[in-house]
């Protein structure tokens, strides 16, 4: 999970004949986490370079769903359209979603599910022209895989060919991707790298920092397995577990933490702000994360730009990271003993060279900065003939 912030207000509104751009996406600010962090920061982008920019979102937060949001705000100079909606948080229905493309220049969907599928087969009612990321597509766990492989080659495949791009936000999405769109492309998300920048601990520290939403695929219990490894060895190990609810509740971590005789060893941070997540790694020396999945790896990034060592799972995402970056250590988390070894060895690490290493980890991510990331998006805005931004 990547937090976002809402300071609103703060852009100057662009002009009526700016064009617009409608971001489609099911959950949006002040939901936290890793598509919403990257549709706000992009949409900031897009407004400072002269466009105007709509959410379209649904009108509450999967995790309270009886808690109504506004219907209408502005948020950093992004205007939020938020709809109702029914069904499932896995397929929500929200066919409001048309009434609010009328003046839109490009409509741009983020993530496959019933807006993907519903602005694809309801082309012709709305007439404008579309691009999707993918945003790892819906392979989020392995649970009804037959099912989602059926559906990924046939309804996937033909709402696809509405858009005239399917963008991919990794190389696993790519890879995945081009199978059923051949021409499908690669802009990898932008992290934002100021948000912690070099806020870690300056000496090594036996402390560990994971943040991610609850779900069930964050596999939360392979790393406080890991954790009580780490303790039986050395007492001084803890962990901050930072994130908001999803699948899991806080009384289900909670649960898994003192089943493990963890409860003097592991911190539960629940939504906490940016603030207080900045106090938090400024006592630590590594993330980690267990996570079986992810479309990109948005998180590390982060926790790397903060001076925090990663010890991550060999998921596809994360294999492809270190490919690009050494110094993120991978390990096999549903191993306990050795995921515990792994960790063990970055504070070693970090110990023997620690001004080496948070170079090195500062370094790798001044590439992902959301204002490169953001401009590679206006480049492809631009090359389907939407206007320019008024400078």
């Amino acid at each position: 999970m990547a937090i976002v912030e809402a300071d609103r207000g703060h852009e100057k509104p662009q002009p009526q004949t700016a064009p617009l751009i409608v971001h489609v996406v099911r959950q949006f600010l002040p939901n936290r986490g890793g598509l919403e962090d990257v549709v706000a920061n992009l949409s900031r982008q897009t407004v400072r370079r002269g466009y105007r920019v709509r959410v379209v979102t649904l009108n509450s937060l999967f995790t309270a769903p009886e808690d109504k949001l506004p219907a209408r705000e502005n948020i950093d100079g992004i205007e939020v359209v938020r709809i109702p909606w029914s069904g499932s948080s896995r397929y929500p229905l929200a066919p409001a979603v048309f009434r609010h493309l009328g003046d839109a220049d490009l409509v741009h969907v983020h993530a496959i599910d019933f807006f993907f599928d519903a602005l694809a087969w309801g082309r012709l009612l709305h007439g404008k022209p579309m691009i999707v990321t993918t945003h790892g597509g819906f392979f989020h766990t392995r649970k009804y895989a037959a099912i989602k492989k059926i559906w990924f080659r046939t309804l996937t495949r033909a709402s696809a060919m509405a858009y005239q791009r399917v963008v991919c936000c990794s190389a696993s999405d790519l890879k995945q991707f081009s199978e059923i769109v051949p021409g499908s492309m690669l802009i990898e998300n932008g992290a934002d790298i100021g948000k912690f920048a070099d806020s870690a601990a300056r000496r090594a520290q036996r402390r560990i920092v994971t943040i991610g939403r609850f779900s069930v695929n964050k596999r939360l219990d392979h790393l406080l397995d890991a954790m009580a490894v780490l303790k039986s060895r050395n007492g001084e190990w803890h962990l901050d577990i930072v994130g908001a609810e999803s699948d899991l509740n806080r009384e289900d971590v909670e649960g898994a933490i003192e089943s493990r005789h963890l409860s003097g060893s592991v911190t539960l941070h629940v939504s906490p702000d940016n603030g207080a997540i900045r106090r938090i790694i400024a006592e630590a020396s590594l993330f980690v994360s267990a996570s079986e999945y992810e479309g990109f790896g948005l998180v590390a990034l982060e926790a790397m730009s903060a001076g925090l060592l990663p010890v991550l799972n060999a998921n596809d995402a994360f294999v492809t990271l270190a490919g690009r970056h050494p110094v993120i250590r991978l390990a096999d988390f549903t191993k306990a003993e050795a995921a515990a070894t792994a960790i063990e060895t970055g504070y070693e690490a970090l110990q023997r060279a620690p001004d080496a290493v948070r170079s090195e980890l500062l370094g790798a991510t001044r590439g992902y900065s959301w204002d490169i990331v953001a401009g590679r998006y206006i480049d492809l805005y631009q090359s389907l003939d939407i206007a320019a931004g008024q400078d």
